[in-house]
């Protein structure tokens, strides 16, 4: 299944720095035409309001549809909703912990869990640094169980010349790895 065959995308968004990954992800999902699925932490709506100012509601705005991560029987819990693939921008250790040890205890990390059991693509966007080796074997974890680990690491090949060129090209290769065929990222053109 891809983006552009069943064109539904869970966006989680936790409480990890960098709430304008998410932000820009359900952004640009809309004008990709892509159905989006909302799942917000506590944690991700005090760091969206520290960081971007943004309240619940203004998240929720963002999406097509939004979830209280307490909603545990919400459609995104079930793998009969058809959804194509699954984010999480940005991804706190904690989150990351519990979809790596199958802690489906509350909406999101059962979401994720759902989305690796029907093998579509999960992609976590970890934001932490240093990582200490319980970070890595998690991410080890994930990665086995086919899920992608993607610290938002931008490139500057491109020269960027704002924060929000980086941003964007970091959201432009996760929808491309997420099945996005519409997605623009900056490809390396060799040294010229």
């Amino acid at each position: 299944m891809s983006l552009a065959a069943a064109p539904k995308l869970v966006v989680g968004i936790t409480g990890a720095s960098g709430a304008v990954y998410g932000v820009r992800l359900l952004q640009r999902a809309r004008t990709l035409g892509l159905e989006t699925h909302l799942v917000v932490t506590p944690a991700g709506v005090l760091n969206a309001h520290h960081e971007l100012g943004l309240d619940r509601a203004a998240l929720d705005a963002l999406a097509d549809r939004s979830y209280a991560p307490s909603d545990i029987g919400a459609c995104v819990a079930s793998g009969s909703f058809a959804t194509a693939a699954m984010a999480i921008a940005p991804c706190s250790m904690k989150t990351l912990a519990a979809v790596a040890h199958g802690l489906s205890d509350n909406l999101l990390t059962r979401a994720a869990d759902v989305t690796l059991k029907e093998r579509r693509p999960l992609l976590l966007m970890v934001r932490e640094t240093p990582f200490n080796l319980a970070h890595l074997r998690n991410m080890t974890a994930v990665t086995e169980m086919g899920g992608i680990v993607f610290p938002p690491l931008p490139a500057f090949y491109h020269r960027p010349s704002s924060i929000d060129e980086l941003v964007d090209d970091t959201v432009e290769r996760a929808l491309a790895l997420l099945g996005a065929q519409q997605a623009t990222p900056k490809a390396w053109g060799g040294l010229r």
